[in-house]
């Protein structure tokens, strides 16, 4: 990271272990240089990837980049393809997945930063 006077550069961000096949590369956050107001990450969702379902305590934007990614927002099921985008409001039960036959590549604001203690994700 490049620290100037009014501007910081990332040029390392940190890569956040995943067992699922899940690329993380948090640029800005908690993580990677301690801010606690918001977090920035490039991710890369493999094939037939999901997690749980959740209620992240934080909103969170989402931006396609390539492929597609399915939402199950309250029951809804909603699929984004690429140069879409989403906002999902804290407090909101949510699942992420990639059924696809290709990569998702993705970028995912959270405001406040994203945090573990703060996903509240449900048991499979």
């Amino acid at each position: 990271m490049i620290k100037k006077k009014n501007y910081t550069i990332q040029t390392s961000p940190f890569i956040v272990p995943t067992t699922d096949g899940k690329s993380i590369k948090e640029h800005f956050g908690l993580a990677s240089d301690g801010n606690s107001e918001i977090s920035i990450a490039h991710m890369i969702a493999p094939v037939n990837w999901s997690e749980p379902f959740q209620t992240p305590e934080f909103d969170e934007f989402t931006f396609i980049i390539k492929g597609k990614k399915q939402f199950i927002i309250n029951g809804e099921i909603i699929i984004l393809e690429a140069g879409q985008s989403i906002k999902i409001e804290k407090n909101t039960r949510v699942q992420y997945s990639n059924p696809f036959n290709e990569p998702c590549e993705y970028l995912a604001i959270c405001k406040p930063a994203f945090s573990m203690d703060a996903v509240n994700r449900e048991s499979e």
